[in-house]
């Protein structure tokens, strides 16, 4: 952070939102009816919502809001269901993306001729934000309306990639597109991205933000971290999210209900000193797991005392956090075979939610035996490698 008339901190990097709250004007914003995706991380530098800069935006009528999983004002735990509501303040719908719409409907898009997206996405697959975008994308595409995103960092920057690419037939909420697990690419350079794929793209546009570079982590911004969803309370949860996210499959938990969401996995019937001692024999680097013992409040094996280890990044330009959750995995599966099992589909035909998360069948299939997992290791690297390759017409960060 650098100062201005050595009292006012001017923020390293400006997101899309800073610039239009200081005066940048859009051709699709001027003069039109918006509506509005967001939640508490639109947000400017001096904490301001992004909800109050476009309501507060001369010759500009902010008529709708729309609302993501855990709702307008982040409140709800994952999974919760909302309906409509009209804001408090403004008297205007805040329809809800995440009830009986996935995707919005024409009536909710009538009232508007652009809609905006200001969310802090973390780069990460799973995240359902970005697939709430890509629905929007499709439904703006369909309705004829403009699509303008008011970009924001990577959390992790913007030059690791991670993880294998999305099977078709895979796509759900906790994944969207055919995308791998860690995107390296702005919530932005994704949009653009997946728009070009689309068979109907929409009319989007993106308000690229000032001072980011790729190499940049979310603390090197000067920016306010404000948690995007519950049980992301701080970048030490987004470092491990890649990896553990894929303890939701299983019955182990991935603490939910600890203070240390992501950061910690665990059940009443793990050994974490045994489990540590095996994960060590990998050597990994960048990345030390503890035993430590919790007893989560709610979600899995709420009130009861949990063995298991916690997840310190020792280095986090060498940390890779889905090879990580892949050992973990693997090492839970041979120890406790009769113990671990992964979560059953909700009924008969649909995808095991292990298999949403992965992208495919291969983790549940092959995890059991470590020579089949470190092949599918490999593979999703070459994947990731490749995605960096095809991911470059569309980077707007050099």
């Amino acid at each position: 952070m650098g100062q201005l008339n050595g009292t006012e901190q001017i923020p390293a990097v400006k997101t899309g939102v800073d610039l239009l709250s200081r005066g940048l004007s859009h051709p699709w914003i001027t003069g039109n009816r918006i509506g509005l995706i967001t939640n508490p991380t639109g947000i400017t530098a001096d904490f301001v919502s992004t909800i109050d800069v476009c309501a507060g935006l001369a010759n500009t009528e902010l008529t709708a809001l729309y609302a993501c999983e855990h709702g307008l004002y982040g409140e709800l735990q994952a999974g919760v269901r909302f309906g409509d509501m009209f804001h408090p303040r403004l008297d205007i719908p805040v329809f809800s993306l995440y009830g009986d719409y996935k995707k919005p409907m024409p009536a909710m898009l009538a009232g508007v001729d652009t809609v905006l997206f200001d969310i802090q996405d973390v780069g990460i697959r799973y995240y359902t934000y970005a697939s709430t975008l890509f629905h929007m994308m499709d439904a703006c595409a369909g309705a004829g309306k403009r699509m303008l995103i008011l970009d924001r960092p990577n959390p992790l920057g913007g030059n690791v990639v991670e993880g294998g690419v999305l099977n078709a037939g895979y796509e759900s909420l906790v994944g969207a597109w055919r995308v791998p697990v860690r995107t390296g690419l702005t919530i932005g350079e994704l949009a653009l991205m997946v728009n070009s794929e689309m068979d109907v793209p929409c009319e989007l546009d993106v308000v690229a933000m000032e001072g980011w570079q790729r190499s940049m982590e979310f603390a090197d911004c000067g920016l306010p971290w404000m948690l995007p969803s519950p049980n992301m309370p701080t970048l030490d949860s987004v470092r491990v999210y890649a990896g553990t996210c894929l303890f939701e499959g299983t019955n182990v938990s991935e603490g939910r209900g600890t203070t240390r969401p992501f950061e910690w996995i665990g059940a009443p019937w793990v050994d974490g000193e045994r489990l540590a001692e095996r994960f060590r024999e990998y050597k990994l680097e960048g990345v030390h797991v503890h035993p430590v013992y919790m007893s989560p409040t709610f979600s899995k094996h709420a009130g009861e005392l949990c063995g298991g280890v916690r997840i310190f990044v020792t280095d986090s330009g060498k940390f890779r956090a889905v090879e990580t959750g892949l050992v973990l995995l693997h090492e839970l599966v041979s120890l406790y075979p009769e113990q671990f099992c992964w979560l059953e589909p909700p009924e008969p035909g649909s995808r095991y939610f292990i298999d949403l998360l992965a992208g495919g069948k291969e983790v549940r299939e092959t995890i059991h035996d470590r020579a089949e997992f470190i092949r599918l290791m490999d593979a999703w690297n070459v994947q990731a490698a490749e995605w960096k390759e095809r991911r470059k017409p569309f980077l707007l960060y050099q």
